[in-house]
């Protein structure tokens, strides 16, 4: 199993579709079962055995620097800040790079929530990683298993985990979590300024080093006040 001591958490959003809860704060710090959602990620972090995170700011970044620097977790928290401009989701990538010390770390989405299943969902993707073949590794969710998501789905994945898209019109069996483990392979001749990860998930499609693995936990969506409360007595079960 590869041992993964970093993770980036994307943080910097303006969390249009969760207004009015965002009018004030960033969607990291809209609460979720008593607790900020970024914290539901350090607290699995910490589960993971990973000591270090760099979280991007950049909506209420004030708000955001405040709440990390007093979260009780035991993780060493670095700071991407993204005032000036937001860069979505691949140009935060590109800006936190130098602050990653180690190759391969997760990324992870800061405004959704799962369980672990049988196994850790993080040390899953530690133990299905393969430097020599994989330049990210997507963490999916089957979409009937995904609470609260309306979509089509997102990806298929071949015999070999592989990943490609779901076609125009077309509907996908899975879904991204927003969960990810890349190297910093990844990352190479990144465009400048802001632009989405997809663009960099194409080029490992088409290179064939784009994989997947099926989550095995719970899984929540949440992305509007109004998918807070099913996912609250959701998790009161768990």
């Amino acid at each position: 199993m590869t041992r993964v001591e970093t993770a980036m958490i994307m943080a910097a959003g303006l969390g249009t579709r969760m207004r009015p809860l965002t009018n004030s704060r960033p969607k990291p710090l809209v609460e979720v079962a008593g607790k900020a959602m970024i914290d539901h990620c350090f607290e699995k972090l910490v589960e993971a055995d990973v000591s270090k995170a760099v979280v991007n700011v950049h909506y209420h970044a004030d708000l955001m620097e405040a709440h990390l620097a007093a979260v009780p977790y035991p993780v060493d928290i670095l700071v991407s800040d993204e005032r000036a401009q937001l860069l979505e989701t691949g140009g935060g990538l590109v800006r936190a790079e130098p602050l990653i010390a180690e190759d391969v770390f997760f990324c992870i989405n800061s405004d959704n929530l799962w369980t672990n299943g049988p196994t850790n969902s993080l040390l899953q993707l530690a133990q299905a990683w393969d430097g020599d073949r994989m330049d990210a590794l997507l963490l999916l969710v089957k979409r009937e298993a995904a609470n609260n998501y309306k979509g089509d789905g997102d990806f298929h994945l071949d015999d070999e985990k592989r990943i490609s898209r779901r076609r125009p019109g077309q509907t996908a069996p899975l879904i991204y979590s927003g969960i990810q483990l890349i190297s910093k392979r990844l990352l190479r001749d990144a465009p400048a300024g802001p632009f989405s990860t997809n663009i960099l998930w194409e080029r490992a499609i088409g290179d064939g080093r784009l994989f997947g693995a099926v989550h095995e936990g719970q899984w929540f969506e949440v992305g509007t006040p109004q998918a807070i409360a099913p996912t609250e007595a959701a998790l009161a079960n768990v």
